[in-house]
């Protein structure tokens, strides 16, 4: 569990790259250049942990390309206190970012592998979300609705009505959707029954899976 210098001034590097890339958000840039990516993956690919891709991470999943990781986090315009689920432990490097941005997070895992290692792990860094569960992202967490915001962070064929019904009047969900390419979408819930859509250009993730526990 070691952060070295070396990392340090490879992370800066990193957060460099994705400002060059248009994240402008201050926050979100200085939780790059803090969180020890290296650490949330396998010491023997260290050498990649600070290049702006996606890596594996084992169980068919990967830990997302940095720059998506701000990208999506920094279209939440998440405020400190906010309530936050994630869909997609993953790695936990995402989870990371939310909380280093002073969300509360509430985050979903249905790979029991990646659950187990992520709940072990995030909080020896000094990571806590509020609940870390095993379970399917598809239906979000009705018992802790209604959220600020909602990050999927696996590609999803469609928009689960669950995770829509569960935004309050305000809030966000940011989802990639789409099957082998995904365009990253952005819905913000202006009433009840009012939704606007936004959308920002093609992504690349592991699919969303349904149903599968």
């Amino acid at each position: 569990m070691k952060d070295t210098y070396r990392h340090q001034g490879m992370r800066k590097k990193l957060a460099e790259t994705v400002q060059e890339k248009g994240i402008s958000d201050k926050r979100v840039i200085a939780a790059v250049k803090k969180i020890p990516r290296h650490l949330f993956m396998d010491s023997s690919f260290e050498d990649h942990a600070y290049q702006d891709k996606a890596f594996p991470i084992g169980a068919s999943q990967t830990i997302s390309q940095p720059y998506t990781v701000a990208f999506q986090t920094e279209l939440l315009e998440i405020k400190r206190g906010d309530k936050i689920l994630e869909i997609g432990t993953g790695s936990g490097y995402q989870t990371a970012m939310l909380l280093e941005l002073g969300a509360v997070v509430y985050t979903i895992e249905r790979q029991k592998e990646l659950f187990k290692k992520a709940n072990l792990f995030l909080p020896k860094l000094g990571y806590k979300p509020k609940r870390i569960i095993f379970g399917d992202g598809y239906k979000g967490l009705p018992a802790e609705a209604p959220f600020d915001g909602i990050i999927v962070t696996a590609g999803a064929p469609f928009v689960p009505k669950p995770l829509m019904s569960q935004l309050k009047v305000g809030g966000k969900l940011v989802i990639p959707v789409g099957d082998e390419v995904q365009t990253m979408t952005l819905f913000t819930r202006k009433s009840q029954k009012e939704f606007e859509k936004y959308e920002f250009g093609e992504f690349r993730f592991v699919p969303l899976l349904e149903d599968k526990n």
